[in-house]
């Protein structure tokens, strides 16, 4: 079963907010010559690295709810210019929307066990995708999505 990691998205508003982001990055790298995929940088590195590249992704809180994930590509580990331990998560081109799902803030990342995270959207039903972003998240907190 996949092991997942959970963020807070620091600056977006919106998905539309980390989709230019991460299409802009993309489109960088691959004038660059290099592959579409976008990096995040982090103080922490994982240890449960294997159960995280086995199908995992990035969960991304954006306002308080878990809105979108981003597939993890790979983890890598280096030393920063002034000697400290980062890691970069290499993570795959596409935002995928979930279903709306509250999140408390907390500081840095979280693994997220594969029970608790939110369905995609695209997985809810034809339809959904079409709609206003603000009626899905009402319906969320309904409890009818």
């Amino acid at each position: 079963m996949a092991l997942h990691l959970i963020k807070l998205c620091v600056g977006a508003d919106s998905i539309e907010d980390l989709r230019e982001w991460v299409s802009e990055r993309a489109l960088t790298a691959v004038a660059a010559g290099l592959e579409p995929h976008t990096t995040h940088t982090t103080r922490m590195v994982p240890k449960r690295v294997e159960e995280l590249l086995d199908g995992g992704s990035l969960y991304w809180v954006i306002k308080g709810q878990v809105q979108a994930r981003q597939k993890l590509i790979d983890i890598r580990t280096f030393t920063d210019g002034e000697g400290i331990s980062r890691c970069q998560l290499v993570l795959g081109p596409e935002v995928i929307e979930t279903s709306v799902q509250p999140k408390r803030p907390f500081q840095g990342w979280r693994y997220y066990p594969q029970d608790d995270v939110p369905r995609d959207l695209d997985s809810l039903g034809a339809g959904i995708t079409e709609m206003p972003a603000d009626l899905r998240r009402e319906l969320s907190e309904l409890g009818l999505l």
